[in-house]
């Protein structure tokens, strides 16, 4: 008697896949519609999961999804050239109640994954191309440099208030909060004439401000090239004629953005960037607090700091700064500002027009 063999196949059926990414391994659960298959670790490689998929599932639609986080977006890449479709998703948008945060565990998390997937309310990230990404952590590679700018001036700037050393007469204030040549003379003449240990102090900061400050115009020379680009040539003119914007946040909102029109409204991407304030209301009470923490900061930032100079240049926004600072605090004015400067961005990029000075909106 001949056994009968019937192929395996899941044709039209969705498999759930969720993964726990880390360094070393993968933690995944796999499910169907309607029942949950099995969890287990794997090595980190899309090729066995596709394999696994293709072995026990032939046929069916695969879908996968994990957390963003170290591992970037080379493991969404691979997985959908793989024909694996999958989903990216941000770590504060995985639901999960007291319960589920006091048995935190890997197989746990991809079993949340794998469930939350399968129900259709997981949104994932926007998973920008490769060129973009690149682009983008020369932009932010400019960011940190800067930051780490600051902090080296503060320490040197803590240095010589503990020791109780005062700038001399002949340097301005402008000349010392802009860290001009003057002034920068001065602390290396500065540096000779201290004890030798307290020198040395010095001379070391004073090192790292010297290395950042050259770093930093190398990578100004960078982006002044690569603003240059067939890809964002055009839209950098576009924003530099916005009071406010210069090369570097005009580079800044082109690469964290992307294609601007993925933003159906203002506020969606004002909730993007974080531009807006955290709320809480119960019953008829509605309180409203700081700035959300979740966002681009980077964007926040340089925004808040173009605004400033946008009133300055900007009638209507002086205008409209104005009215809003004679009700609330003037740090708080200038966010408002920041979101309008914002809207004048999204309007410029989308309809591929020069802005106007002066025009109320």
């Amino acid at each position: 008697m001949r056994t009968q063999i019937t192929k395996l196949s899941f044709t039209d059926q969705s498999i759930y896949v969720g993964i726990d990414v880390h360094k070393k391994s993968w933690k995944v659960t796999i499910g169907t519609e309607n029942h949950e298959h099995k969890s287990f670790s794997m090595n980190p490689s899309a090729h066995e999961l596709s394999n696994y998929l293709s072995r026990n599932f032939p046929g069916g639609t695969y879908k996968a999804v994990y957390e963003s986080g170290f591992c970037g977006f080379h493991h969404q890449r691979k997985l959908a050239n793989l024909g694996i479709d999958c989903t990216v998703i941000h770590a504060a948008d995985l639901p999960s109640t007291s319960i589920d945060r006091q048995k935190k565990t890997d197989t746990h998390d991809s079993r949340l994954l794998m469930k939350y997937m399968r129900a259709g309310i997981l949104k994932g990230v926007h998973i920008p191309d490769e060129v973009l990404e690149m682009d983008r952590l020369l932009v932010r590679q400019r960011f940190a440099m800067v930051k780490n700018l600051a902090a080296s001036k503060l320490r040197v700037k803590s240095l010589l208030m503990t020791q109780g050393i005062d700038a001399p007469d002949y340097l301005s204030e402008s000349q010392i909060n802009s860290w001009g040549k003057a002034y920068l003379r001065w602390l290396q003449e500065l540096q000779r004439t201290l004890p030798l240990t307290l020198g040395l102090v010095l001379q070391n900061h004073l090192d790292v401000v010297f290395f950042n400050l050259d770093r930093i115009k190398n990578l100004n020379r960078q982006l002044v090239v690569l603003s240059m680009t067939d890809r964002y040539r055009e839209n950098v003119e576009l924003l530099r004629g916005i009071p406010g914007i210069g090369l570097n946040v005009a580079m800044t909102l082109l690469t964290e953005l992307g294609d601007i029109r993925r933003f159906n409204t203002l506020d969606e991407l004002c909730a993007f960037i974080g531009l807006m304030p955290s709320t809480r209301s119960s019953g008829e009470k509605t309180n409203t607090g700081k700035l959300v923490n979740r966002g681009r900061s980077q964007i926040k930032i340089m925004l808040i700091e173009a605004s400033w100079i946008a009133i300055r240049k900007d009638p209507a926004l002086m205008l409209r700064f104005d009215e809003i600072a004679k009700s609330k605090p003037k740090n708080k004015a200038i966010i408002k500002i920041a979101k309008k400067l914002l809207s004048r961005v999204r309007h410029v990029l989308i309809n591929q027009q020069p802005y106007q000075t002066g025009v109320i909106k």
